[in-house]
């Protein structure tokens, strides 16, 4: 048994020490935003935060991880889906498929917890997540919107200017 902390909530798992902690987020935890896509770290489908960094947790072993750190999926990083990332997500229409985007709010909202108001080149930094659909102009354009307070509490539309920041 494994004992292991996600969304806040302390849990112990069976599980092989070799076991992805992908597979046992979907698996034995049926937390399943959290996506298998290419099973060697390079799409960013499956990205999770561990004490607050994004990770890849198709590569990540349980043997890896101590009770302490702290595992965040996508379900945990709002419950109801009002993290501005989320907001802008929505306001935007960022996904086509969707596949991949939960990894990829995952992976915005660590750099956005690290650099509040990333540069271009931070982002092209941080955000190396693959989208088969190309939405990165708008991943791009949704960064900005949480960055300058402009993602509207119900994320129907962005909001004007004077209407206030709902971030």
């Amino acid at each position: 048994m494994a004992s292991l902390n996600v969304n806040g909530e302390d849990v112990e798992v069976d599980a092989e020490p070799s076991t992805p902690l992908l597979w046992v987020l979907r698996e034995q935890l049926n937390l399943t935003g959290t996506k298998y896509g290419c099973g060697i770290a390079q799409c960013g489908s499956c990205t999770v935060h561990i004490d607050g960094a994004p990770v890849r947790s198709c590569v990540r072993p349980l043997s890896a991880l101590k009770p302490e750190q702290q595992i965040v999926t996508i379900e945990g990083l709002s419950r109801n889906g009002t993290h501005a990332v989320q907001r802008a997500w929505r306001a935007l229409d960022v996904p086509q498929c969707g596949y991949c985007q939960s990894g990829m709010i995952m992976a915005v909202s660590a750099l956005l917890h690290y650099i509040p108001n990333p540069s271009d080149a931070d982002i092209d930094a941080a955000i190396n997540n693959i989208c088969r659909c190309g939405t990165y102009n708008r991943v791009r354009a949704a960064i900005r919107l949480v960055v300058q307070g402009r993602v509207p509490r119900s994320a129907a539309r962005p909001l004007e200017p004077g209407e206030g920041s709902a971030a």
